[in-house]
């Protein structure tokens, strides 16, 4: 009866831990039951893409043409997935919290046209960060802009994510590195932090070797893919494919 009482009132602790977080994460992410590490974001990151299917961005590739019967997002098992990385993710005060790869927050499937309205690259890479420990004190969030801007700000006690530039900083392991889209392509590292939103995307360093990072991305051809990015021999990135404009150093409690 004592040990009845005592699991009882541990998990009343996570339970609380859980609420006060404000998210629908597991209590191993929000205790968290091991410190922060980059080989914990990594393998996160590894897992989902070998769930994905193991897929390789190649660069030059023809452009992927979308349709219901071949986006992975929409499929059985992988619809869910991405709702998932939504579900905990984001915050729970979030209202996209509750979409899915084809849902919107009320569960109706949305059409593929409206598919750029429920991008999830940045929910995916907050679910990783939650995943692997970040806890509160990471900026989750439904677009990259906001925790590229915050990096990109002065230091304060608790911040996880610092802006290097890429022409003098060689990505590591669990960074992050990004590039801006469409109407924000041009924004170059002296910009941030931007004085507004902008679109974005970000991917996580699962790789380093000689000439050459990998990064695993969440909604890239509806998938999460690995692409594979040039760097010279200062492992500083080299690749011209896009404008990579900043990289997030993320500060890991264990390296």
């Amino acid at each position: 009866m004592r040990r009845a009482r005592g699991g009882a009132a541990w998990c009343g602790l996570l339970l609380l831990a859980s609420c006060a977080a404000g998210n629908h994460a597991p209590p191993f992410a929000n205790v968290p039951y091991e410190p922060f590490s980059r080989s914990a974001a990594v393998a996160v990151a590894l897992r989902e893409w070998r769930l994905w299917g193991g897929g390789v961005e190649q660069p030059g590739s023809p452009p992927y043409v979308q349709s219901e019967a071949t986006m992975a997002e929409r499929q059985q098992g992988l619809w869910q997935r991405v709702g998932e990385y939504w579900w905990e993710g984001m915050n729970a005060d979030e209202p996209d919290s509750r979409w899915t790869g084809k849902h919107d927050a009320s569960g109706k499937i949305f059409p593929v046209a409206a598919n750029g309205n429920y991008a999830w690259s940045a929910a995916f890479i907050s679910y990783v960060m939650r995943i692997a420990g970040a806890g509160p004190d990471f900026p989750y969030a439904p677009d990259h802009a906001t925790y590229i801007n915050e990096a990109a700000r002065p230091y304060h006690p608790g911040k996880l994510l610092v802006a290097e530039n890429p022409a003098t900083y060689a990505p590591r392991l669990g960074d992050l590195v990004c590039f801006p889209r469409g109407g924000a392509r041009h924004l170059t590292f002296a910009d941030l932090p931007a004085a507004a939103s902008f679109p974005a995307h970000c991917g996580i360093v699962t790789s380093t070797a000689a000439g050459e990072i990998d990064l695993i991305g969440g909604n890239v051809e509806d998938a999460v893919m690995m692409e594979p990015v040039a760097v010279d021999a200062r492992g500083l990135i080299a690749d011209q494919n896009e404008n990579w404009f900043v990289v997030l150093r993320v500060l890991y409690a264990v390296n």
